[in-house]
């Protein structure tokens, strides 16, 4: 790097974010991420912006409790985690309660809350290039998968897809398990395939098979968790995202 380099490095228009990257990762480890032919999506905070549908159906399951939650934003860090875990981590139920208000959030969510939903801000376009360069796009998500096919079909996204993936409603629910059935379910080999996520629970899930992960800003985790569980890249916004990808 010379002087003129170095200058554009430190006072140019670089934001930290790109600086991070460029010193943790490397040009070496960004080509290789480029080669990866298949690209596994979370759903929930990385395609879709998820917020009010979730929220409200967790309001909704905790008031079956009396359980009163007056500020949506209390309730978000219940979007990316597995559910049952989250009602056990956030408001202390046991196994058996978990159970049940991971029930009475699926009234409402089933019925209302699966579509208070909107699609990132240059996904599309994101998705389209990617396909027009032949990159394999799939959906590993925690959320089931009845639910993520209806919502990727809804905003009509499946004809980015070659494969949704989400648990079902009573297993597979962690993400390493999601996204090892993913991988098995269409022959691909670790080696060939990154995770793109914006939550620790990608981050882990994809290092526990191998893969690496792309950590999204632009969505529920913040830059904190997502460097404290070692994404192997991080993007703060979707055109930064395709086209490190590309």
């Amino acid at each position: 790097m010379n002087l003129i380099d170095l200058f554009y490095y430190f006072f140019g228009n670089k934001t930290l974010i790109d600086r991070m990257n460029d010193v943790r990762i490397g040009l070496v480890y960004r080509r290789m991420i480029m080669k990866q032919k298949y690209i596994l999506f979370d759903l929930d905070g990385t395609l879709t912006d998820p917020m009010m549908g979730i929220t409200k159906s967790v309001r909704y399951a905790l008031n079956y409790y009396g359980i009163e939650v007056n500020d949506l934003n209390d309730l978000l860090p219940f979007i990316g985690p597995p559910l049952r875990d989250s009602f056990r981590d956030f408001y202390g139920f046991d196994e058996v309660k978990a159970n049940e208000a991971v029930i009475k959030y699926r009234e409402y969510f089933s019925t209302k809350g699966i579509f208070d939903n909107k699609v990132y801000d240059g996904i599309v376009d994101c998705l389209t290039a990617l396909k027009e360069n032949g990159k394999v796009l799939l959906v590993a998500t925690s959320k089931p998968e009845k639910f993520a096919k209806q919502i990727i079909d809804h905003f009509d996204l499946a004809q980015y897809f070659d494969f949704v993936g989400g648990s079902e409603f009573n297993s597979r629910e962690k993400k390493a398990e999601v996204i090892n059935y993913v991988l098995e379910k269409n022959k691909i080999l670790a080696a060939d395939a990154i995770m793109v996520g914006d939550r620790k629970h990608d981050i882990i899930g994809a290092h526990e098979n191998n893969l690496p992960c792309v950590g999204v800003i632009y969505g529920y985790g913040s830059l904190e968790e997502l460097m404290e569980n070692q994404a192997d890249y991080l993007v703060d916004t979707v055109a930064k995202l395709t086209d490190l990808l590309l």
